[in-house]
């Protein structure tokens, strides 16, 4: 299962996305290191189902469909809140870096209000500017990296010259344990000093840094965005990010609750709710209803919460949802269960990599595929697109 981490500086409101994405009970509390073991629960990403298109029920095994809409489970971890100077050991740091590197793809949380300093202790919303908490943990993770690779390093140098070894290959080795593939690394190595001897402090933050990107993409998720000093700092976060998600974690909490209780009907994403039963409603429960309608949804059309699920998995990790199945005619499978899985994958996979998603045996096996849409053999260089029904054939 996909793994997502969910990052950031303690009480910004990690725990709240966390709890609200996973519909959790994780410590909520406003102080600083709250979470001090990593929390791991499911949330989910939602995709367009084929069902509708094709007229036929579904019958979910991985995932469940609501109405059209597949929703598939990813992993989400909460890890301790970090500090400055984390990657010395400060804090929780090492304890949070290792947690942290084991996920595909990073959610940062960060206080949109600038009401927490850079320790995560409350202060006058404003007085904070939450761009230095985006630049203070990339630093962290990067330096954290290199001090893993330039322990060694005048050792590796020479074993790598002496045994006539690949640096790339090497690297990896070092970074071993983080997530990283030896295909970052190459690629990171390209934008450095080609000649690895003549490599300085600075060549190798620049390396550990571009590894960071190409093997952690990261969304910042600016949360508390219904406050008055949030909106133009997520203007300026867009300004100079790419994956901007405005949020408000209390409101999505509210909001399940609400749901969970009967009050009123809302699925996650919504832009907006319905209320069921507004005479068990108090006056202080339709101020707050009232006020997340005005303030979050009306305004950003989501509390934000799956959003920044979608974006981290589909635009970031830049990956599609594929139904394997083994009759193609029904799209079911061998007990007669129609579209029984979501298959998430790389953009651009090919029949045979799906094949050795689902097992290693049917890919071993793999002979050729059937797309069960057109009811015709595809070549084993197709392109997997989002929605695809495949029908894998083996030996």
């Amino acid at each position: 299962m996909l793994q997502i981490a969910v990052t950031g500086k303690p009480n910004v409101g990690k725990s709240s996305f966390f709890n609200s994405a996973t519909a959790s009970k994780v410590e909520m509390a406003n102080y600083p290191f709250t979470t001090i073991d990593a929390n791991i629960a499911i949330g989910h990403v939602i995709s367009k189902c084929p069902c509708k298109e094709l007229g036929v029920t579904c019958n979910p095994r991985n995932s469940d469909c609501k109405d059209g809409k597949r929703i598939i489970p990813v992993e989400l971890i909460d890890v301790a809140g970090l500090v400055p100077g984390a990657h010395e050991g400060k804090g929780l740091g090492n304890k949070f870096l290792d947690d942290l590197m084991q996920a595909k793809v990073l959610i940062h949380v960060i206080d949109a209000s600038g009401s927490t300093d850079a320790e995560g202790n409350p202060v006058e919303a404003g007085s904070h500017d939450p761009l230095d908490d985006l630049d203070f943990m990339e630093t962290e993770i990067v330096m954290w990296l290199y001090g893993i690779l330039s322990r060694n390093w005048v050792r590796l140098t020479r074993k790598i010259g002496a045994e006539h070894l690949d640096v790339a290959k090497v690297i990896y080795e070092q970074l071993s344990g983080t997530g990283i593939t030896v295909e970052d690394v190459i690629e990171a190595k390209r934008k450095v000093e080609p000649d690895y001897t003549k490599w300085e402090k600075e060549d190798l933050i620049e390396l550990t840094r571009n590894i960071l990107h190409l093997s952690k993409p990261m969304i910042i998720v600016a949360n508390k965005a219904d406050l008055p000093s949030a909106a133009e700092n997520i203007k300026r976060l867009q300004e100079k990010y790419p994956y901007v998600i405005p949020c408000s974690a209390e409101s999505e909490l509210a909001l399940v609750r609400a749901a969970e209780s009967g009050l009123i009907s809302y699925t996650s994403g919504d832009s907006s709710f319905e209320i069921l039963q507004e005479d068990k409603l108090s006056k202080n429960q339709k101020l707050a209803l009232d006020y997340i309608q005005t303030n979050i949804l009306d305004v950003y059309g989501s509390t934000g919460i799956q959003k920044a699920l979608n974006t981290a998995i589909f635009d970031l990790l830049d990956m599609i949802a594929v139904y394997p199945v083994q009759d193609e005619h029904k799209y079911s499978d061998q007990k007669g269960n129609v579209l029984p899985d979501a298959i998430l994958i790389k953009k651009g996979s090919t029949p045979h990599q799906l094949a050795y998603v689902i097992h290693t045996d049917i890919g071993d096996k793999f002979l050729y595929a059937i797309d069960a849409r057109k009811n015709m053999r595809i070549s084993s260089d197709y392109e997997l697109e989002d929605g695809d029904i495949i029908s894998i054939v083996t030996t």
